[in-house]
């Protein structure tokens, strides 16, 4: 496993990362706790020391899971986690309806609010900590950006927890390059990124995080799964997981991104890979990239994960992939 430093924290974290949104069920048609904390453990026992998750997955149940997970291993994880996403008040901006499994098309029994105001990360990290069994966060994040709230406001909390010793890191995600710029002195940046969406590689960000040492966390790498080489057509997707209504994920699509994808077996073939490991290690190999965030469920996902992390890509190789990238369709 390869680790690089959290931007100018020092925090020495794994290039793999292990996502825990699917852990939580939320939008992925449910979770199976035991299976899920036996996954977070094979996570560390195979070197991924950093693991990301945020209330909002599961409303809580992600956090609960990582921190029965680790609550013997503490010392041994990277922890990250994330604010800005409330449910139980309606304060900020509106974001979207939602049901316990995921987003609702139409009014619903819950309704999801950006919000970053100081009082109210004061009370989601409290929550958290409490969740994670912890007394300390590794990486704090503001999951989402809202316009409410002055980011000076929100990041003089985020500096106060950290004075605090409640934080070590302050990243954000999904943050605009003018949000980025206005936030200062930030670690990390966690942003989607994969080989069908490379949106932050011609928009500046990408850029901006490399000029200023703010570690990129690519979050999607696969794509929901789109870029493993082994979504078949014919996968049905259950009850409340996000794959199921998402045009992205059509019968068409997935044998179009099949087909281009096949071309990688010969490369994977020859570095004793799959096709999923060629484009996590593709991922993690682009600038400014330093970190790539799995999710995982199960130990053979983790593991198949993991591996990813000791590929080293020459420039021949990476040529190469970047000539199936190039072939991608645009979904």
């Amino acid at each position: 496993m390869q680790y690089r430093f959290l931007g100018n924290s020092r925090i020495n974290a794994s290039v793999i990362g292990l996502g825990t949104w699917a852990i939580g069920g939320w939008m992925w048609g449910g979770t199976e706790e035991n299976e899920a904390v036996r996954a977070i453990q094979s996570s560390l026992d195979h070197g991924i020391n950093l693991v990301d998750t945020a209330p909002m997955y599961g409303y809580g149940r992600s956090e609960e899971i990582v921190g029965r997970a680790i609550a013997k291993r503490r010392d041994e994880v990277i922890l990250a986690t994330k604010c800005g996403l409330v449910w139980d008040r309606e304060q900020g901006e509106f974001f979207f309806h939602a049901t316990p499994l995921g987003m609702a098309s139409q009014p619903s029994e819950k309704k999801i609010y950006r919000y970053l105001g100081p009082e109210s990360i004061r009370r989601e990290i409290e929550q958290s900590l409490q969740r994670l069994g912890t007394d300390y966060i590794d990486l704090y994040q503001t999951h989402w950006q809202e316009r409410t709230t002055p980011i000076e406001d929100t990041m003089g909390e985020l500096l106060k927890l950290k004075d605090e010793g409640k934080i070590r890191a302050i990243g954000v995600s999904n943050a605009s390059l003018d949000q980025m710029k206005a936030y200062g002195p930030i670690d990390t940046a966690q942003e989607l990124y994969n080989m069908l969406d490379r949106q932050i590689a011609s928009n500046g960000v990408l850029n901006h995080c490399r000029d200023n040492n703010i570690a990129v966390l690519a979050y999607s790498p696969l794509a929901n799964g789109l870029l493993t080489g082994s979504l078949s057509p014919d996968r049905e997707f259950g009850e409340g997981d996000l794959r199921r209504s998402t045009p992205r994920f059509s019968v068409e699509n997935r044998e179009r991104i099949q087909a281009c994808l096949e071309e990688l077996q010969p490369l994977a073939q020859r570095l004793d890979a799959s096709v999923s490991q060629l484009v996590i290690a593709w991922t993690f190999s682009q600038p400014g990239v330093t970190h790539v965030l799995c999710g995982a469920r199960t130990v053979e996902q983790v593991a198949s994960n993991a591996a990813a992390g000791d590929l080293q890509l020459s420039d021949d190789d990476l040529e190469m992939i970047d000539a199936v990238v190039a072939s991608l369709p645009t979904i």
